[in-house]
């Protein structure tokens, strides 16, 4: 039998007082209170309710030895993205790697795979591969349905996903960003339980009068605790906390799961509510194997040093200490196997030309906003011109995409907010297909930032006259084999290099990677050209 004493928070009954658990075989056998005095607490561990892992370009092992310092005992994972790579295999892979971590990860099979039928990707997976996965013990829910018009509109090969989670007595994640109304009502009908995608306050509010759970996102890309944690105090049986997506280098430095609870504190938020959205919510919500620390739980809980500060001094997971601040990861570093399906082909500056059709006044242009992933678009005057190349001084960037599965033409378009002066960034880590995606000034220079993804199967690059440079991602072309460490490091110098060719978006290339998501709107550029997101159509680049 061991035993661990201390300032017990309780989030069941709302208290704190100083105990002892006693625990044995992975299980906490009995919680005595006593009166002595500790300096500090002890608690339920973290749970991350929507999280890509891939999106940290680390394999679930690796990734777990990044959180679980931080607290985070479990992860409620969508592996959409290595499966809009490799399909079936891609989900059954990251399930393998996973049982090489103490991390309790629990997947979901991904719905939309491709997101929409207008991108290219490197598989599908269709109802009859969802019915297959759900089936999998590991598989405890249908992961975000994001062709939100194929729900409204009563797609058969989308219900028919939905229904083989229902009928499993599955939850269904939900991805619907500004989906309000008529629209949102037949939406939560068919069955989506929750969203990850809320912008606004009244849009949140929205959704959770209709039956929605909330989960909050604080990622690298979109931040959304700002413009929602005041739901803590209104509907607190309501929410959850998520990051979505996360570069290891803010996994290191700016936290996981602990981050959001830090912010919560910093607002005045009651430790009770962040708490119950941390760990209490999800472990219901998806019915998860996970202890809540009470009698009978299993022996999953975390110490921490206050709850004003939220430091992390020790994690437990089945009763087994794996990380101790003093003595740090109790667990080891495991080999990394390498799949992929990259087909590479070198590109051209010419292969970027783009020639004003005869009668064409204006160009359509996508804007990126620092920290959303949502896009607006405007036209721009281009009476007289016949060739186009990036404008540095209103800051229109060139944008491309190139097909990483197959040979054909490049698709290329405009964009605003990147900011770059000189130079090009490129990346296969490119929501949802992983085609590569690329925004520069020089075509020289998008030519060789593409290339070099292309020769590594996979990657991060940056080109310029001054600088070349590469992260690779050999594992699907959007993972690393190395460890944390050593990825958030190559990130860390690879993003220092981008803003020196002038963007000040605080995560370019996080930001890059959404470009190509056809599924959020306003405007994108998919491998087949660009894309109205809110008609749901191709569109021309020019009026």
């Amino acid at each position: 039998m061991k035993t661990i004493s201390g300032n017990i928070i309780d989030i069941h009954r709302r208290e704190i007082y100083a105990g002892t658990l006693f625990f044995s075989q992975g299980r906490i056998n009995k919680i005595e209170k006593n009166n002595k005095s500790y300096s500090h607490y002890i608690l339920p561990g973290l749970i991350d309710s929507h999280v890509h892992i891939e999106s940290s370009m680390l394999v679930p092992s690796s990734f777990s030895r990044l959180v679980v310092p931080r607290g985070t005992i479990g992860v409620v994972t969508d592996p959409h993205e290595i499966g809009n790579v490799l399909g079936v295999k891609g989900v059954e892979y990251m399930i393998d790697d996973s049982k090489k971590t103490p991390l309790k990860c629990f997947f979901g099979a991904p719905s939309c795979v491709p997101a929409t039928s207008l991108d290219s990707s490197g598989s599908i997976i269709d109802h009859e591969d969802v019915e297959f996965l759900l089936d999998k013990k590991e598989i405890l829910f249908l992961s975000e349905m994001m062709n939100f018009v194929g729900v409204i509109n009563g797609d058969k090969e989308v219900l028919r996903k939905i229904n083989g989670a229902k009928k499993r007595k599955l939850p269904v994640d939900g991805h619907a960003p500004g989906l309000r109304g008529e629209g949102l009502r037949k939406y939560v009908s068919a069955g989506i339980s929750t969203d990850h995608e809320c912008f606004s306050l009244e849009e949140a509010l929205e959704k959770i009068e209709m039956g929605m759970k909330i989960q909050i996102r604080e990622g690298s890309a979109a931040r959304n605790f700002e413009a929602l944690f005041s739901l803590f105090e209104s509907h607190p049986e309501s929410l959850m906390l998520c990051t979505d997506d996360s570069h290891p280098d803010e996994l290191i430095h700016e936290g996981h799961i602990d981050k959001l609870v830090k912010l919560g504190i910093n607002k005045g938020v009651d430790i009770f509510n962040l708490l119950r959205a941390a760990s209490l919510n999800p472990v219901m919500h998806y019915n998860l194997p996970v202890g809540l620390l009470r009698e009978g739980d299993n022996a999953d809980f975390i110490v921490i040093d206050h709850p004003d500060k939220f430091n992390i001094l020790q994690t437990y997971i089945d009763g087994q200490k794996v990380f101790d601040s003093d003595r740090g990861l109790l667990f080891d570093k495991q080999s990394v196997e390498i799949v992929n399906h990259f087909v590479s082909r070198l590109v051209s500056e010419n292969d970027f030309s783009i020639d004003v059709p005869e009668g064409a006044s204006k160009l359509k242009v996508i804007r990126c906003f620092d920290g959303e992933l949502v896009t607006d678009a405007f036209s721009k005057e281009i009476e007289g011109k016949e060739h186009l190349e990036s404008d540095t001084d209103n800051d229109i960037l060139k944008i491309v995409v190139v097909d990483r599965y197959q040979n054909k033409p490049v698709a290329v378009g405009f964009i605003k907010g990147f900011g770059l002066k000189n130079g090009a960034i490129a990346s296969s880590v490119a929501h949802d297909s992983h085609n590569v995606v690329a925004v520069g000034v020089e075509d020289r220079h998008i030519a060789s930032a593409v290339n070099m993804v292309m020769e590594a199967k996979g990657g991060l690059s940056v080109s310029s006259d001054e600088y070349e440079e590469i992260l690779p991602l050999p594992v699907g072309g959007i993972m690393s084999d190395k460890d944390g460490e050593e990825v958030a490091e190559s990130y860390a110098r690879i993003d220092k290099v981008a803003k020196k060719l002038g963007t000040q978006l605080k995560s370019p290339f996080m930001t890059l990677s959404f470009m190509s998501l056809l599924v959020i709107p306003k405007m994108k550029l998919g491998d087949k050209g660009l894309f109205d997101g809110e008609n749901f159509e191709f569109i021309s680049l020019f009026e």
